[in-house]
C-alpha cells in the first residue's frame, strides 16, 4: 500500500516537475533558498535575500499583466505603495494587527486597481507606459501636501510599524531578548519566501490555464481576438486586478517586515526595477523574473560593491550603478533576447531530445579523429 503509494507521488513528481525544466529550475531554486538559513548568513545576506523575495513578487505580478496581457506598465509602484500605506493608517488609526490590516490593505489595493485600470486601458503601447508611470509620481507629493501629513507622516511617514511575528510573541515562548530578535528575522525570511513560492505558483497556473491562453491571443493579435467573440476588455481588467492584488499583497506585508512606510514605495525606482528583472530573466515566462530577481540583487548588492566601493564614494556609487545595470541588461538582452532562465531551459529541453544514430556517429567520429591526431 506504502509502496503502491510512494510509486503514484513519484510518477507524479516526474510527469509534473521533473520532466518540466522551467518547474524543475524554479524547484531546485526554492530548495536551495529554503537551505539558506542552515548556512547561517549574515545579516546583510539574509536581508538582502527578504528584500529579493518580495521585489520578486512585484516582478512576477507585472510580468503576467505585461507577458501575457502586453499592457506596458511603468507605474507599477503605484498598487505597492498602496499596499505599504493601506497597511500602515489602518494600523495608526485602528491599532489592528498585522494579518487583519494586511487583507484590507490588499482588497483596497484590488478595488482601486478597478477605476485605475479601465481609464489605462483606453489607450495603448507607449502612452499607457507613460499614462501609469505618471499615476505614483502624481500620488507622491500628494502624500507630503500639508492637509492631509497628519495621515500620511509627510515626507518622514510612517512607522514603526509591528513585525508580523512580534520579538514579544517569541520572549513569550521562553527565548531572551537577543534570540526573539534572531527569531524574528528568521520567521521574515520564510514568511517572504512562502509568499514568493505560493504567488509564483498561483500567477504560474493563471497563465497557463485557459485565461492565460485567452491573454496570449489578445497579445498576438488584439483586433482577431475581438473578431472571436472574446471580450477583450473584460479579461485585460481582470489581469490588471490580479497584478495589482500580488502587487499590493507584496507592498503590505515588506511594509511589516522593513517596520516603516515613506515615498520610496512609490518612486520610480520601485517601478523600474520588476522591467529589468523580467527582461534580465525572460519575459512572459512567470519564473524569469525569479531568476532574474537573485541575479539582480547579487550584482547589485554584492559583486559591484564589493568592485567598486574602494574606488568610490556611495554617492558615486549610486549614479554609476544604474548606467552599469543598464548596459547588462542591453548586452544580455543582445546575447539573449528571451531572458537567462528561458535561454537555459530551453538548453535542458535540447539535453532531453534524443538524437539521431547518423548525428550520433557523426559526433563519435570527430572525437576519435581529434584523439588519433594528438
Amino acid at each position: 500500500m506504502v509502496t503502491t503509494h510512494f510509486r503514484r507521488v513519484y510518477s507524479s513528481f516526474t510527469s509534473h516537475v521533473f520532466d518540466i525544466p522551467p518547474r524543475l529550475l524554479a524547484l531546485l531554486l526554492f530548495v536551495i533558498l529554503l537551505c539558506v538559513p542552515i548556512t547561517r548568513p549574515t545579516p546583510s545576506i539574509q536581508g538582502m535575500l527578504i528584500d529579493t523575495f518580495f521585489i520578486a513578487v512585484l516582478a512576477v505580478s507585472w510580468d503576467l499583466l505585461v507577458g501575457r496581457s502586453g499592457q506596458i506598465s511603468l507605474g507599477h509602484a503605484l498598487f505597492f505603495g498602496i499596499g505599504a500605506y493601506g497597511t500602515a493608517i489602518i494600523y495608526k488609526f485602528f491599532g489592528l494587527p498585522p494579518w487583519v490590516t494586511i487583507p484590507l490593505a490588499v482588497l483596497i489595493g484590488v478595488s482601486l486597481s478597478l477605476p485605475i485600470g479601465l481609464p489605462c486601458l483606453r489607450v495603448k503601447g507607449p502612452y499607457l507606459a507613460l499614462v501609469t508611470m505618471a499615476l505614483p509620481l502624481i500620488l507622491t507629493p500628494v502624500l507630503a501636501w500639508g492637509p492631509i501629513t497628519p495621515i500620511t507622516g509627510g515626507e518622514i511617514g510612517i512607522g514603526p510599524l509591528p513585525s508580523l511575528i512580534p520579538t514579544e510573541f517569541w520572549e513569550g515562548l521562553g527565548f531572551g531578548f537577543r534570540p526573539a530578535l534572531q527569531m524574528v528575522k528568521l520567521a521574515n525570511y520564510y514568511l517572504a519566501l512562502a509568499l514568493l513560492f505560493f504567488s509564483s505558483i498561483i500567477l504560474y497556473k493563471i497563465a497557463n490555464s485557459k485565461t492565460g491562453m485567452v491573454l496570449i491571443s489578445i497579445l498576438d493579435d488584439e483586433i482577431a481576438s475581438k473578431a472571436c467573440g472574446i471580450d477583450v476588455t473584460k479579461y485585460k481588467l481582470v489581469t490588471f486586478a490580479i497584478s495589482a492584488l500580488f502587487a499590493t499583497l507584496a507592498g503590505a506585508t515588506y511594509a511589516h517586515v522593513v517596520t516603516i512606510v515613506n515615498a520610496w514605495f512609490l518612486s520610480l525606482t520601485v517601478s523600474i526595477i520588476p522591467v529589468i528583472l523580467t527582461f534580465l530573466g525572460g519575459i512572459g515566462t512567470i519564473y524569469g523574473p525569479l531568476i532574474g530577481a537573485h541575479i539582480y540583487y547579487i550584482l547589485d548588492r554584492d559583486i559591484l560593491k564589493r568592485v567598486l566601493e574602494p574606488f568610490m564614494t556611495s554617492t558615486q556609487l549610486s549614479y554609476i550603478k544604474p548606467i552599469i545595470f543598464s548596459v547588462i541588461v542591453i548586452i544580455l538582452i543582445i546575447k539573449w533576447p528571451r531572458g537567462i532562465a528561458r535561454f537555459v531551459t530551453d538548453k535542458l529541453q535540447d539535453l532531453e531530445e534524443a538524437r539521431d544514430i547518423e548525428e550520433r556517429g557523426k559526433w563519435i567520429w570527430k572525437v576519435y579523429k581529434k584523439k588519433k591526431k594528438a
